[in-house]
C-alpha cells in the first residue's frame, strides 16, 4: 500500500470547504450560540443582582423587625413601670383614705361618747336632784306636821333671806 500524498489541489478545496463551514457555522449557528450565551449570563447576572436585592431587603426587613421588637420591648417596660407606680399610688392613697376615715370615726365616736357620757350625767343629776326633792319633801312634811315646828322652820328661812 501507498501512502497517498496530498497535493496542492487538496489542500485548497479542503482551505475552501473549511472556511466555508466556519463561515456558515458563523452566521447560523455561532451567533444564535452566542447570543443565547450573552443573554443567560445576563439573565444569570439579573438573578444574582435580584437576589442580592431581595437578600438585602430581608436584611433591612429582619432589622426593622427587631427595631420595633425592641421598641415594643421598651413600650411594654413603660407601661408596666407606669402600671406598677399606679398601682403603687392607688394603694397608698386607698391607706391614706382609710387611716383618714378611720380617725375621723373614732373622732365621732369619741364626740358620741362624751355627748352620751354629758348626758347620761345631766340625767343622773336630774333624778338625783328629783330624788333629793322627794326626800327633803318628805323629810319636810314629817318634820313639819308639828304647827309649832312648821313656824319655826319658816321664820328661820325668812331669817335667813333677809340676811342675804
Amino acid at each position: 500500500m501507498e501512502l497517498v500524498t496530498p497535493g496542492f489541489g487538496l489542500f485548497i478545496w479542503t482551505l475552501i470547504t473549511f472556511l466555508l463551514l466556519v463561515f456558515i457555522l458563523g452566521k447560523f449557528a455561532w451567533k444564535p450560540i452566542l447570543n443565547s450565551v450573552k443573554e443567560r449570563e445576563k439573565n444569570i447576572e439579573e438573578a444574582l443582582y435580584a437576589a442580592e436585592k431581595a437578600r438585602q431587603e430581608m436584611q433591612n426587613l429582619t432589622n426593622e423587625n427587631e427595631k420595633l421588637l425592641k421598641e415594643a420591648r421598651s413600650e411594654r417596660d413603660a407601661i408596666l413601670k407606669e402600671a406598677r407606680e399606679l398601682k403603687e399610688k392607688i394603694l397608698s392613697d386607698a391607706k391614706e383614705a382609710a387611716k383618714i376615715q378611720g380617725e375621723k370615726l373614732l373622732s365621732e365616736a369619741r364626740k358620741q361618747i362624751e355627748n352620751e357620757k354629758m348626758a347620761a350625767i345631766n340625767e343622773l343629776k336630774n333624778q338625783v336632784a328629783s330624788l333629793s326633792i322627794e326626800i327633803a319633801e318628805k323629810i319636810l312634811q314629817k318634820e313639819l306636821e308639828d304647827s309649832k315646828k312648821h313656824e319655826e322652820f319658816a321664820s328661820s328661812i325668812i331669817n335667813k333671806v333677809m340676811i342675804n
